[in-house]
């Protein structure tokens, strides 16, 4: 799913366009216990309690697209018969009325969800009339395509709100505030099926961490069968490596930033589109090409990628590289530059000694300390 297929779902969740038909929620513990469970239809809700739950939502399909919210294929043998892809399946038929089929979801999510603190699962349905669109982009509400029938989750932790003091209004004093549970915003969740091209996709599912790096990739590979990318760390850490092995000895300061705009050129070239950039094995290989890497160096690139990142594995441009400032450290120091600047900065030998020469055309500061240079 891009960023335009994710506005358009949540666009949905208010009041005026609801689609949502049906909410359910299960509360567990810290010791993995049910304490208690919601079914009902949705707009049964209070207002005020709706309008929370939209919240909640919304931010189970936001963040930035590669990174909180991840978009994952089922592999052939994860939607065979039996298999946790049909369980969704047969969840979203459903309508969130089968209480055997939400009572074996909630047990999933308590075996399979590592969290010791409480937490509040919520299970929403909804189903999306699709309209039909203009040559103009203008939505015809009355020429619908399909409708797009869905599930939400989102898993909320439940901590207890902070001590402090309060006004009370009724004794007009200064008092100790009583603290509550409060149902927080989500640490994790999904939507399935996927909205893609503005239609059901049976073969993905978005699924949105709170914490890019604290993704519980373990958890959705329970869960779901599927198996996560790679965090933001990991591909970075991935193609640092693969360039420094396929590169070797031409490693240069210059090559490197020669691959730094390269990348920003196609993370800014692509700003204004839905989708981010995302560079496969090939993709890779021809940005080495064309930042000096000779067919010697890459004689051995497909091993080295298989090696460090994974065969079939794409890396997002965004992860793999700052293109708002570049970074420059050794053991002693650190150098932050803008990448508009990185050429002026040259790497020397001066009396047998390697230096990172910094050209000064305008006023030093330290700490904020105009010196004299």
């Amino acid at each position: 799913m891009n960023r335009k297929d994710i506005s358009e779902i949540k666009k949905q969740l208010n009041p005026d366009r609801c689609c949502l038909t049906r909410i359910c929620g299960c509360y567990v513990d810290a010791e993995k216990q049910r304490k208690t469970e919601l079914s009902q239809i949705f707009l049964s809700l209070a207002e005020e309690e709706m309008f929370k739950y939209f919240d909640i939502l919304k931010k189970t399909l936001s963040g930035t697209v590669g990174r909180n919210l991840l978009s994952m294929e089922f592999p052939l043998e994860a939607e065979a018969e039996g298999s946790q892809h049909e369980f969704l399946r047969k969840l979203v038929k459903s309508r969130l009325t089968d209480d055997t089929l939400l009572d074996a979801f909630y047990q999933q999510v308590i075996e399979k969800f590592d969290y010791a603190e409480n937490y509040y699962i919520i299970l929403v349905h909804g189903v999306y009339d699709i309209p039909g669109k203009a040559s103009d982009g203008t939505e015809m509400f009355d020429a619908s395509d399909e409708v797009y029938e869905h599930i939400i989750c989102s898993i909320c932790p439940v901590n207890l709100s902070k001590a402090g003091l309060c006004y009370n209004t009724e004794t007009n004093a200064i008092e100790d505030r009583i603290r509550d549970w409060i149902v927080e915003m989500p640490e994790t969740g999904f939507l399935f099926p996927a909205f893609t091209d503005r239609g059901s996709n049976l073969h993905e599912i978005l699924y949105y961490a709170k914490k890019a790096e604290k993704s519980h990739a373990e958890f959705a590979y329970d869960l779901f069968g599927c198996t996560p990318p790679l965090s933001p760390s990991g591909q970075k850490d991935s193609f640092n490596a693969l360039v420094e092995e396929t590169l070797g000895e031409t490693c240069s300061y210059e090559t490197v930033v020669n691959i730094h705009e390269k990348l920003s050129e196609l993370i800014e070239g692509a700003k204004e589109e839905p989708d981010p950039v995302i560079l496969t094995k090939s993709e890779v290989r021809r940005v080495l090409e064309e930042c000096g890497a000779d067919e010697e160096h890459l004689s051995s690139f497909d091993e080295t990628y298989d090696t460090t990142a994974g065969e079939n594995t794409a890396l997002m441009a965004a992860n793999i590289t700052n293109a708002k400032t570049m970074e420059i450290e050794s053991a002693e120091i650190k150098v932050r530059v803008s990448p508009e600047q990185s050429k002026l900065i040259e790497t020397r030998v001066i009396d047998g000694r390697k230096c990172l020469v910094i050209p000064l055309d305008s006023e030093v500061t330290v700490n904020g300390i105009a010196v004299r240079v």
